[in-house]
């Protein structure tokens, strides 16, 4: 045993995920070795405002031979690939071994604005609140008739995102999905066994130390949280109680666009590129027996660069087969975003 005292920035621990129940291993030290695999300069995307190859820009011809409008703000359309159906004929299996249910739901794409070349932190405040209202309605809409509504932007070909044009999606599905029964089972037993909203307390808690904190304004808070995964992974919280995006009243919706913006400009300036990630929204559930008191909107952003614009974090080896891990402090990549400028570097 070491008789050396215990210091989080240089020695591997372990933390806990209280939205999920999982644990990750931390192991700052790790962060000092010297790097020798691929390190490339980013290339600057040339700016096409409107691409006339491209299935979601104004005026423009989709795969389907649906022509979209001449859209000047966001646009809504049916997925044309759809993960899931609203036909889809109920079926269940017996088999305890062999488990199956069917599943329906819809599956739309929402384009964030018609330049093709303008992702969230480079469009303007007004332009994001639309963005905003957009999810706020496509939530009020679905949630009538749907357990789950998914609203989630894939950011970049590194995750996976198939069409450059900036565009986010929303799923609403029959079933309550993996991630949010198990963020519906930790904020119902915390509230049961504290009396209080977990993501509420921590959100105060983080405003409180702010060692954390990348921005913050009067109604939000963003972090790196205390268990984050990905290298500059955050998690995107109100400051008051509610429980979804349909809930949110006019000046709770200009301050979300705004902390957006603040945020996603951090992520673009830290290596100077359009910084891939996955983000989306978790709200409560709409089904029965789902509790108000204990459920607090959210939004989780998984980025997963590392040290550059093309160097990433893969979840391999140690991380599929037995625990998340990271190198980085959480507290350490807070620090880094956090001290980056408000300006997009490309307005600089």
């Amino acid at each position: 045993m070491s008789s050396s005292a215990f210091d989080p920035v240089d020695h591997p621990h372990r933390r806990q995920n209280l939205l999920n129940g999982d644990w990750i291993l931390v192991s700052p030290h790790r962060a000092k070795r010297p790097w020798q695999g691929a390190q490339e300069k980013p290339v600057q995307p040339e700016k096409v405002t409107h691409d006339p190859e491209c299935y979601l820009c104004p005026r423009n011809e989709r795969v389907t031979g649906d022509n979209n409008p001449d859209y000047a703000s966001t646009y809504v359309f049916p997925n044309d690939f759809p993960a899931l159906m609203t036909d889809t004929p109920d079926a269940e299996t017996k088999d305890d071994m062999f488990r199956m249910s069917s599943a329906t739901g819809v599956a739309r794409v929402i384009c964030f604005s018609p330049d093709h070349s303008k992702t969230l932190p480079q469009l303007t405040s007004q332009e994001i609140r639309h963005v905003v209202d957009t999810w706020t309605a496509q939530v009020e809409e679905l949630c009538d008739n749907h357990a789950w509504v998914q609203v989630f932007e894939n950011k970049g070909a590194a995750m996976g995102c198939s069409n450059p044009h900036p565009h986010g999606q929303v799923w609403a599905t029959s079933f309550l999905p993996n991630e949010a029964r198990k963020e519906n089972e930790s904020q119902t037993q915390w509230l049961e066994e504290k009396g209080s909203c977990l993501l509420l307390d921590y959100a105060l808690k983080e405003s409180a130390s702010g060692e954390r904190t990348v921005v913050e304004n009067n109604d939000w808070i963003a972090v790196v949280p205390w268990w984050a995964a990905w290298p500059f992974e955050t998690l995107l919280l109100p400051k008051f109680k509610v429980t979804h995006l349909n809930k949110l009243d006019d000046s709770q919706r200009d301050n979300l666009a705004e902390i957006i913006k603040a945020l996603t400009t951090r992520y673009d300036n830290l290596f100077q590129t359009s910084f891939p990630y996955s983000m989306g929204w978790h709200g409560m559930p709409f089904t029965d027996g789902a509790n108000e008191e204990a459920w607090q909107l959210h939004a989780h952003f998984y980025p997963p660069l590392l040290r550059s614009a093309t160097v990433r974090k893969f979840m391999v080896g140690f991380e599929m087969l037995a625990e998340l891990q990271r190198d980085l402090t959480p507290e350490q990549a807070a620090e880094r975003l956090r001290n980056l400028p408000d300006q997009h570097y490309l307005d600089a």
